[in-house]
Formats: structure tokens, C-alpha cells, sequence
């Protein structure tokens, strides 16, 4: 059996962390974030996914007929969408 040995972490001495950090400053790539950029953070979690939209839709199971849904598929990307506006015209023309 071969023996593992640890592997130790050196840490740069005070010196060795001041020249570190003086060429990290001096680099225009590199700079420090301000307070503003800071302060205008957010988690990457809340960034990820569809935006939040101001009116929910509900999650529904619905059947339609085949013509119906070949012809909303047949316009391209977004279908649901567009069958969405038709459907809400509708009810817009008929609850009045």
C-alpha cells in the first residue's frame, strides 16, 4: 500500500500579500468593485428563469380538437400565446 501524504496550504507572507494585492490594484482589468456596484447586487437565484409576470395563468389540463391545435401550432413559437389572446378576446367581446 503507498502512503498519502497531506498536501499543506502555504500561505503568502505579509509581504507576499502586499505585492499581491498592489499588482492586482494596478491592473485596469482587475479593479475592486465600488460600494455602488456592490450595494446593485443580487443572488444569482433570483435571476434565473422566466420573469415573474404580473398576471398569473392558472395550469389547467384542457383538451381542443386536433384542427384547432394544428392550426395555432402551424403560426410557429408562441401558439399557446396567440390561442391565449384569442381566448381572451373573446371573453373580453362576450362579458360586456
Amino acid at each position: 500500500m503507498s502512503k498519502t501524504s497531506k498536501q499543506t496550504i502555504v500561505l503568502p507572507t505579509l509581504d507576499e500579500d502586499a505585492a499581491i494585492i498592489a499588482a492586482a490594484k494596478a491592473d485596469p482589468d482587475a479593479q475592486p468593485l465600488t460600494d455602488t456596484q456592490l450595494a446593485s447586487m443580487v443572488p444569482m437565484r433570483s435571476l434565473r428563469g422566466r420573469p415573474k409576470s404580473e398576471s398569473k395563468k392558472l395550469l389547467l389540463s384542457v383538451r381542443y380538437s386536433p384542427e384547432v391545435v394544428e392550426y395555432f401550432k402551424s403560426t410557429g413559437d408562441g401558439w399557446q400565446a396567440r390561442m391565449d389572446s384569442v381566448l381572451r378576446d373573446y371573453v373580453t367581446q362576450h362579458s360586456r
